[in-house]
């Protein structure tokens, strides 16, 4: 049987296996896909708990409006398409929700606004999270979290956040309140947000009792200020499956349950051997890969090989976390220095010490073998050649499954 899988943003890899081995291929659910503009429109015109766009809109003395950045498929540009007419004549600002991660290159500023982008260009923000001078204190969540926002995100008198809703393998699921924390936030915000990532309810699909989402939702109480959100669920292809507005609660809830319907994938039993394949363009760097790995490992037995398949485009990233993992011998070593004080980025690495402690980690990405090495990932130049090696290891009757867009699609396990 000949497989093929996508790697960076039009490339693939493919590798052949033996007739006799069945593997599962699993990805998001298939669903009916709408027109987008009507989706979009319809969305504006019968908002959550909020007016709509248009009256939204009536007294607006200027305007900002937060997007996401290039490690997200949210499809910005073609919301701005839709909501142009609406926002043409106001005042208005951008700010790239870039959270604690890098600002765009010139390619992503396309990716992000498409054809906007040149008439807009000097209308863009990009928040830095370090740029202490740039940040405005709102006030302490119950949690402890010291609420830093963007001073853009205080000033401006009406707010739009264009977002998308799809599990997050600790905070539950994008989205919403994630434009402000982290998107616009502090980066002692965001740290003291994310520590909370480290215990073990903060994880995929998870909200009551999510300590770093309620976080999140306590922490922006304080930031008082009228917004209209526009959250979209995308599909497996990433073409618009829905579209919510209005309230920001509210049509983040709304999204969650079209969310599920796309990327919660049934499974009927776990797999010796996990094949997790992270697209474009959250295969921007194994930082942001990393999620392909915390997914993969809901469909993976114990002792088993996950190998990750991501191009890894900018390298590791995540500075901090590349050093913990690289100046520890062991997966526990990892956790144990960790028990003694947090920096951000140490959550992403706790998730992958946690999974390196009762199974092996593989991958096969464009980051240097010796760099991939002292990650606790053992690299491989191929696809075939990481089959092989995974097959020969756990046999030929071994259950091999492969998640073909491992960063969004989260494997649940049928009660039987």
């Amino acid at each position: 049987m000949k497989i093929s899988v996508p790697y960076g943003k039009k490339g693939e890899l493919t590798a052949e296996i033996n007739d006799t081995i069945a593997p599962v291929f699993l990805e998001a659910n298939d669903v009916n896909i709408g027109d987008t503009d009507n989706l979009i429109k319809g969305a504006m015109a019968s908002p959550h708990e909020s007016p709509d766009l248009s009256q939204f809109l009536g007294d607006a003395k200027d305007l900002l409006i937060i997007v996401n950045d290039a490690t997200r498929p949210t499809p910005t540009k073609t919301v701005l398409d839709a909501i142009w007419d609406d926002i043409k004549d106001i005042p208005v600002k951008f700010i790239i929700a870039t959270g604690a991660h890098r600002g765009p290159s010139e390619e992503e500023y396309v990716q992000i606004f498409g054809s906007h982008y040149e008439n807009i260009k000097d209308k863009i923000i990009v928040h830095d999270a370090l740029k202490d001078e740039e940040m405005v204190f709102l006030g302490t969540s119950s949690n402890g979290t010291e609420m830093s926002v963007h001073e853009a995100g205080v000033n401006a008198h009406k707010i739009i956040i264009i977002g998308s809703v799809e599990p997050h393998y600790f905070a539950g699921y994008t989205g919403g309140r994630k434009s402000f924390l982290p998107g616009i936030a502090s980066y002692k915000t965001i740290e003291q947000n994310h520590k909370l990532a480290l215990g073990p309810e903060a994880c995929a699909l998870a909200l009551e009792g999510n300590p770093v989402h309620e976080d999140m939702v306590d922490a922006l109480k304080v930031v008082k200020k009228e917004i209209f959100a526009i959250m979209t669920v995308l599909d497996k292809n990433h073409k618009v499956y829905a579209v919510t507005a209005g309230d920001i609660y509210a049509s983040f809830d709304a999204a969650i349950e079209r969310a599920n319907e796309v990327f919660c994938a049934p499974i009927e039993k776990k797999a010796d051997i996990v094949v997790s394949v992270v697209k474009f363009p959250a295969d921007i760097d194994l930082y942001q890969a990393q999620k392909g790995i915390d997914n993969a490992k809901l469909a993976l037995k114990e002792n088993g090989i996950l190998i990750l398949v991501a191009k890894c485009r900018c390298g590791i990233g995540g500075k901090a976390f590349a050093d913990l993992l690289g100046s520890c011998d062991t997966p526990q070593e990892v956790l144990d220095t960790i028990e003694k004080g947090y920096k951000l980025g140490y959550h992403k690495a706790a998730k992958m010490a946690e999974i390196g402690r009762w199974a092996e980690m593989w991958g096969v990405t464009d980051v240097p073998d010796e760099e991939l090495s002292q990650l606790f990932i053992r690299p491989f130049d191929t696809l075939q050649e990481a089959l092989d090696k995974a097959l020969e290891q756990k046999g030929a009757n071994a259950d091999v499954m492969f998640l073909m867009d491992g960063s969004l699609t989260v494997p649940m396990l049928q009660n039987k």
